[in-house]
């Protein structure tokens, strides 16, 4: 007797972005589906689309897609295309993983819940930093933002752009002591990420002392020119991997809630 051979259901995943390079959730998640024994049934694809006019048609094209996770550009605009907010999105204003239930799209934000928990490890359980500033205005930014607000730390964002932040980054030019008084710099930015290496945020990096944390939410490369400027001057680093994991794990939880 011939036996027939069992379907698979497959279940298909993804990264959302543009432009995507190279890409640590794929790579995760890929070994994540090996150490479980998912490789037959689940599969996690790169897809790069440039404007989000085009993120509906990609659940028509593949139906067995369960979820995606969101990167730079859309991780706020994102939003007006989704059916409902999960409580954690509405918190951070942003989106980073996308789950499919039933016939809506639902928005949810596990960089809040990554960079939260990073936070506790770094300090040891015991988060003694009270000031800090944020580099950057963007989705990766309200993430940091609504961890500190969770955490009672108070905090400054600085932007290029002043409509995005409490200043600019000409105000720390002008006044050096907004970078030398504060406990914690965190760098939500892309400049230093891989091939970029030399980039970095323009402040006042002389001003830096001993007992202040450098965090750099990039992870590749594993030292950024902002960690080293740090590192040069005593201060406490750390790049954004350990946060990426944590997210990442957190985002596998949702999808299969």
């Amino acid at each position: 007797m011939v036996r027939k051979k069992t379907s698979l259901i497959m279940k298909r995943y993804g990264l959302i972005g543009f432009p995507l390079g190279h890409s640590f959730s794929r790579g995760y998640f890929q070994e994540k589906f090996t150490r479980l024994g998912l490789t037959e049934s689940h599969k996690y694809d790169l897809f790069e689309i440039e404007y989000l006019k085009d993120f509906p048609a990609l659940w028509e094209r593949y139906p067995d897609l369960v979820g995606v996770n969101v990167t730079v550009p859309h991780k706020e605009n994102i939003r007006r295309f989704l059916d409902r907010l999960d409580s954690s999105a509405h918190k951070v204003e942003a989106v980073n993983v996308v789950k499919k239930e039933g016939n809506k799209l639902v928005g949810y934000n596990s960089d809040f819940f990554g960079f939260r928990q990073s936070m506790i490890n770094y300090f040891q359980g015991n988060v003694t930093c009270e000031k800090a500033l944020i580099l950057g205005g963007g989705g990766a930014s309200k993430a940091v933002e609504a961890a500190f607000l969770d955490l009672g730390i108070k905090y400054m964002v600085v932007s290029r752009d002043k409509h995005r932040g409490d200043l600019v980054y000409q105000d720390l030019k002008d006044d050096p002591t907004y970078v030398s008084k504060v406990d914690m710099i965190v760098n939500t930015t892309p400049l230093g990420m891989h091939p970029n290496l030399e980039s970095k945020p323009d402040i006042p990096y002389d001003v830096i002392r001993a007992e202040q944390y450098l965090y750099d939410l990039v992870y590749n490369p594993e030292e950024t020119a902002f960690m080293k400027e740090g590192r040069r001057r005593g201060a406490r680093t750390k790049n954004g991997l350990e946060m990426l994991y944590v997210q990442a794990d957190r985002a596998w939880e949702i999808w299969n809630s």
